[in-house]
């Protein structure tokens, strides 16, 4: 009977035992590691997220969109959540814009994920179903598409490094994130407990650049017909307000397509159009007047170094009809009369070989040797615009500089930022660099550069406008390569000031390797055009009441060579035009970029509300309007 006993001793020892182990390891637990296990369970049901900012948004000058951030969705569906699987299932096909079909296969899976995404629009009509879990998301996107592609660029986005304006103005776009605490449910999933928001995010300020968008539009269209037209390797166009520095429109192109920022980064030796600056430095030194004339050599003269040539030969020139057909004879002659610091303090001053300081977050200082690096010949190298390499900017920049009375203003992108309750934080200022030349001289070189366009024998002739005049200049210079100056590779300038006595545009069009190489042929025309739509379209860039004062009898066309002139009678310029009405052309249903090009070739005004596609226009499609007449165009999300 004694074993039975000690048995049960035994079992009920180690029972106690186990007992007490338990109570032991409890004990431990609830009181050593508890309060370690209790912050291991809230972490596993809560998770500190961060609230993404909302990104500023990117207007024009007239506040048309550029560049906007929308709320987009993706959504989940949990079809057993469904009330009224049938009815949900139809109200979903019709939002996400699937097949009745394609839904119900979706739905059969326990979970069903949408990857949007899907504007707010799309998902309004599912937000309150039972069983749709939205996930929202912030979404950057270009209402215009393409347009000044290159210049507003991209933000970061999944490993890809932001470009253009998004990434140089991101600190003012960016805003400040917030931060809010989510709580899982016993599934894992989460969900937003909206009384633990840590702080909530702040949006990014707007950017108004100062870019006019239909000045844009017509550049960039202008540029690609130009390339297409003279099967030009690619080219650049860049518009300043020359008294502000405001960048009005600038473009760039390639024939295959791509748009890199070349006005900012590429350089080239700009030719003939710096014959400009070396008549500066004359001027301002006093070291010609308007009287003095050299020998032009009939177009070939055999100097110690090198043999110059001249395209159109002549025998003695003034300083202004050598700069009228572009004499490089006659240049090198009168540019022997200034010392070499005098010639490339004159080219520093106006902004060659430093950055102009514009925001892009690149940009090329281009080049221009100490004279202490030059040879023999760089004198009148430079003097023909060689030896010399500057940006598609920096050479509308130094235009500017000769229409703003010889003093240079640093170029600006940006016209105003906004907070995002509207109030202004920052508005542009013109912020001049330096004087470059006396205000006297400067009109006198306007007037080289007006003949250059109007007199007999102006290279600059094909850019000519019959109600109003240009001043401006040819550049057609040899392209260098890796390679050197090859044969056929050649950079086609024109530099102009629009109206030629008190410019309001300071354009430089370049294109490179065009059929026909000369810019006379090529350039110039590109420069015509860009203003005569500018002028129908009547763009805010152009102040109409200044033109009104300043237009020109058109140049009197003749019979034949050696004809006499028609006599044209010509209104006085404070006349009112006669109105010219034309239909509104029916731009539904197209993208705005569209739309508004529509309308700017027949001479309407584009104002747009909204984005997207065209969805209402007033005035009406088929009505009868005067040119010139604003159009506001209604656009809408297309659907999918």
């Amino acid at each position: 009977m004694a074993k039975p006993a000690v048995r049960l001793g035994v079992v009920q020892v180690a029972f106690g035992l186990a007992i007490v182990a338990v109570v032991a390891r409890a004990a431990q637990v609830q009181l050593v590691q508890g309060a370690n296990y209790r912050a291991k369970a809230r972490q596993q049901r809560t998770e500190r997220v961060v609230l993404p900012a909302r990104r500023g948004a990117i207007y024009d000058r007239n506040g048309v969109p550029l560049a906007l951030t929308r709320d987009v969705y993706h959504l989940g569906v949990a079809p057993r959540e469904l009330r009224d699987r049938a009815r949900d299932a139809a109200t979903l096909a019709r939002a996400l814009g699937f097949s009745r079909p394609a839904m119900d296969r979706a739905l059969r899976r326990p979970y069903a994920y949408f990857r949007g995404p899907y504007p707010a629009s799309r998902v309004e009509p599912v937000r309150s179903v039972p069983g749709v879990h939205l996930t929202p998301e912030l979404q950057r996107f270009y209402p215009s598409g393409d347009f000044a592609r290159s210049l507003i660029g991209r933000p970061a986005d999944e490993g890809r490094p932001a470009s253009g304006l998004e990434r140089a103005l991101d600190t003012l776009l960016a805003g400040r994130p917030g931060s809010a605490v989510v709580l899982r449910d016993g599934q894992g999933r989460r969900y937003e407990s909206p009384g633990r928001l840590g702080a909530f995010p702040v949006p990014g300020h707007d950017v108004y650049l100062t870019l006019d968008a239909t000045l844009q539009d017509i550049v960039e269209r202008a540029l690609a017909d130009a390339i297409e037209r003279y099967d030009a390797a690619g080219g650049d166009v860049v518009v300043l307000q020359p008294h502000t520095g405001e960048v009005l429109a600038i473009a760039s192109r390639r024939a295959d397509g791509s748009v890199p920022p070349t006005p900012f980064t590429s350089v080239f030796e700009p030719g003939s159009t710096a014959k400009i600056f070396a008549a500066a430095a004359l001027l301002e030194a006093n070291l010609v007047t308007t009287r003095d004339s050299v020998y032009a050599e009939r177009g070939v003269w055999v100097r110690p170094y090198r043999t110059i040539r001249d395209d159109h030969p002549a025998e003695w020139l003034t300083l202004r009809g050598a700069m009228e057909v572009s004499s490089n004879i006659a240049m090198v002659k009168l540019v022997d009369r200034l010392d070499a610091a005098r010639q490339y303090l004159m080219l520093r001053a106006f902004g060659f070989g430093a950055p102009t300081g514009i925001e892009f977050p690149t940009e090329s200082r281009g080049s221009l040797e100490r004279p202490d690096r030059w040879s023999g010949v760089s004198a009148a190298s430079l003097a023909m615009g060689y030896e010399v390499a500057v940006t598609p900017l920096q050479l509308a920049a130094a235009y500017a500089a000769i229409a703003n009375d010889g003093v240079l203003v640093r170029p600006t992108l940006v016209r105003e930022t906004r907070a995002a309750d509207g109030t202004v934080r920052y508005r542009q200022r013109p912020e001049p660099v330096r004087r470059v030349v006396r205000p006297g001289v400067a009109r006198e070189l306007r007037a080289m550069l007006r003949g250059a366009v109007y007199d007999d024998g102006g290279t600059g002739s094909t850019a000519a406008l019959s109600a109003y005049e240009l001043a401006g200049k040819t550049g057609t210079a040899r392209r260098a390569t890796p390679q050197g100056y090859m044969p056929g590779a050649y950079t086609a300038t024109f530099a102009s000031l629009f109206p030629a006595d008190d410019p309001q545009l300071a354009m430089v069009v370049k294109l490179d390797d065009p059929r026909g190489a000369y810019a006379r042929l090529t350039a110039a025309p590109v420069s015509r055009s860009v203003i005569e739509q500018a002028l129908a379209a009547r763009t805010s860039a152009l102040d109409a009441q200044r033109l009104g004062t300043e237009a020109a009898p058109p140049r009197a066309p003749t019979v034949g060579t050696g004809s006499v002139p028609y006599v044209v009678a010509w209104p006085p310029a404070s006349a009112p035009p006669p109105v010219v009405e034309r239909r509104v052309p029916d731009v539904t249903g197209l993208s705005l970029r569209a739309a508004a090009a529509a309308l700017h070739q027949r001479g309407f005004q584009a104002r747009v509300r909204g984005w997207g596609v065209v969805a209402e226009m007033a005035p009406a499609a088929g009505t009868s309007a005067a040119a010139g007449t604003v159009v506001t165009l209604v656009a809408a999300p297309a659907r999918r």
